[in-house]
């Protein structure tokens, strides 16, 4: 995990921070996501000051000063390949301590801000009542919507219990967060579709913390690479660039360029996983790390020909603003909130034109492209998003909420 203290600052009322989707994860081993990211950055601006939140079934369970700093150590620890090794109900409870929770109702400090980073438990309104008696308040942040816009990528499941947690939060919540303009577009029509008010809301875009590089990536690998970065599900079409790959072996044997593949096992992905064991023509030219430490991820990104992301939808997008910080050019779907995010600078196609990425991949793989060179003279002007700007724009919505 990235560092991602840079420029803290005090906050401007006391804060507690909801981690309990950082805990769950934690327990079970599963490696930090892109909303697990924001919430680990809220941690590492926040642990000097704040106090954790543990919610179970929608009860806000408050951590002491001392638990709470325990907890922050041991989320920051096992997100940078520091914590413990073997994530278990046990450890979490010697990290807490006897006395390291309080149950409902809550202790407070005065008129104590409420951070949730992550979707998890906002469908419970106990929660947000919970936070209301004790005179405090809740900003959420929202990721997306895309369960309730593009239902048909998600579970049944999902798609109901998110547009509970969206209708929830907008009744009760004292102000949204989103990641981009297009998430609070979203938000805004789903507000306006079902009657629902629309608290205080600002935009604040994620941060990343990579360097960029000395020198144009992949220039010097042995074999050329491209990269595809998140969870194998259905909307990050997978599939597709897959066959595209297929297709590349066909034609070019061994010297197709090979396709790293990092991210965790999703939902609705067999055809996906199915393709990766048992296509005889994928298996030297496919690389799959289903559980990649961010350096590693970090490593073949740097050396890569380009990142490739044919999302049909995404809520932001963080390897393409990190890919673009690095100066690796990127590959991408046509979406408004990737030209939100990187304007100009990527090569933008039809995340189902076969023709067209087939194109460009061909190109970028050449040792020599002018394609591709174009994009790493556009990408020289990307500015990086900061987190430090991330938190200037949080810290000033949370005084105007004052």
């Amino acid at each position: 995990m990235r560092n991602v203290t840079e420029g803290a600052s005090a906050a401007p009322c006391p804060l507690r921070l909801d981690v309990t989707r950082l805990v769950h994860r934690w327990v079970r081993g599963i490696r930090p996501t892109g909303v697990d990211r924001v919430g680990l950055a809220y941690v590492r601006r926040y642990a000097g000051q704040a106090r954790a939140i543990v919610a179970i079934r929608g009860v806000p369970v408050a951590l002491t000063h001392g638990a709470s700093n325990r907890l922050f150590r041991l989320l920051l620890g096992a997100s940078e390949g520091g914590g413990p090794t073997a994530p278990s109900l046990s450890a979490l409870a010697r990290v807490l301590g006897g006395s390291g929770m309080s149950p409902y109702p809550l202790s407070w400090q005065g008129r104590e801000t409420v951070l949730h980073t992550a979707h998890s438990g906002l469908e419970y309104s106990r929660y947000f009542r919970a936070v209301l008696s004790a005179g405090a308040r809740t900003v959420v942040m929202v990721h997306d919507l895309i369960p309730i816009t593009h239902p048909h990528y998600c579970r049944p499941l999902s798609v109901r219990q998110h547009a509970s947690r969206m209708g929830t939060a907008l009744r009760f919540a004292a102000g949204i967060i989103t990641n981009s303009q297009a998430t609070l577009q979203a938000l805004t029509a789903f507000a306006d579709e079902h009657g629902l008010p629309i608290p205080p809301t600002t935009v604040a875009r994620l941060g990343v913390d990579v360097k960029p590089l000395p020198v144009s990536p992949g220039s010097d690998t042995a074999r050329a690479h491209f990269v595809m970065v998140g969870t194998i599900e259905p909307r990050k079409n997978h599939w597709f660039i897959l066959h595209l790959w297929r297709e590349l072996v066909a034609q070019w044997g061994n010297a197709a360029p090979q396709l790293v593949i990092v991210g965790r096992q999703g939902w609705k992905c067999a055809n996906e996983l199915d393709m990766l064991v048992q296509c005889p023509e994928l298996r030297d030219a496919v690389v799959y790390l289903p559980d990649c430490p961010d350096a590693t991820m970090l490593e073949r990104l740097r050396s890569a020909r380009a990142l490739l992301f044919p999302s049909f939808v995404e809520g932001y997008g963080l390897p393409l603003a990190e890919a673009l910080s690095m100066g690796v050019p990127v590959l991408a779907s046509n979406l408004p909130v990737f030209r939100e995010v990187a304007g100009d600078v990527p090569d933008y196609l039809d995340p189902l034109d076969g023709a067209a990425w087939l194109a460009r991949i061909r190109s970028y793989a050449q040792p020599h492209s002018e394609d591709r060179e174009r994009q790493v003279a556009r990408v020289a002007g990307f500015r990086k998003p900061t987190w430090s700007e991330h938190f200037a724009v949080l810290e000033s919505f949370l005084d105007r909420l004052a």
